[in-house]
């Protein structure tokens, strides 16, 4: 459906005003007029975008990571993932946090596409990424980050997302990705990045 065959849906901005401008996220109100005429009001958070890689180890395995997320006031599992630096392409920003995060390196790449994961109340996209051809290195966490690294059998992923015990949603999404790819059903465009042009 083309954006003219929507337009009947369509909120025009009236107005917008900041509301919190924060090292990480930055809040906005808008005055949005509705597609009847009348006025509303919509709060929601700018970011700048992340990226998250799914790695796949020679074993069959893939490479995760446990970390607490105050929001949620747990740890969770989830796959390596990054926000995006002003100007950075996906492909850098991959490359930088498979390295930092985990201290592996990937000789390819194949990209999936783009998520917008809280559609309702935030702009963040996220990049999601395979890797393989995975070698080990020396973590380089910044400061005051702490996060565990650890493998596990895709079999593992799935039970967990269906019981429960993963529930963020990029790593959801990346486990019936891979599944699929293992299951041969869907393909994806391998290609090498130049992991010196992403240092």
């Amino acid at each position: 459906m083309s954006q003219t065959e929507q337009s009947h849906l369509q909120e025009t901005r009236v107005s917008t005003e900041p509301v919190f401008d924060g090292h990480f996220l930055h809040v906005r109100r808008d005055t949005v007029r509705l597609p009847d005429g009348a006025l509303a009001t919509r709060e929601y958070i700018k970011h700048s975008g992340a990226v998250m890689v799914i790695p796949l180890l020679d074993n069959g395995r893939v490479l995760m990571e446990r970390q607490w997320r105050t929001p949620m006031r747990r740890v969770m599992v989830e796959f390596p993932a990054g926000k995006l630096d002003a100007g950075e392409s996906w492909q850098c920003c991959a490359q930088r946090e498979l390295r930092e995060e985990t201290g592996y390196s990937a000789e390819q790449w194949a990209y999936i596409g783009v998520i917008n994961n809280a559609i309702s109340y935030s702009d963040e996209a996220i990049h999601l990424a395979f890797a393989r051809g995975l070698k080990a290195g020396r973590q380089q966490l910044d400061a005051h980050e702490f996060l565990e690294v650890f493998e596990t059998e895709p079999t593992d992923l799935l039970r967990w997302v269906r019981d429960g015990t993963v529930t963020d949603v990029k790593t959801v999404i990346g486990a019936f990705w891979l599944d699929k790819l293992l299951s041969g059903q869907w393909e994806l465009a391998w290609q090498s990045l130049d992991p010196v042009a992403s240092a």
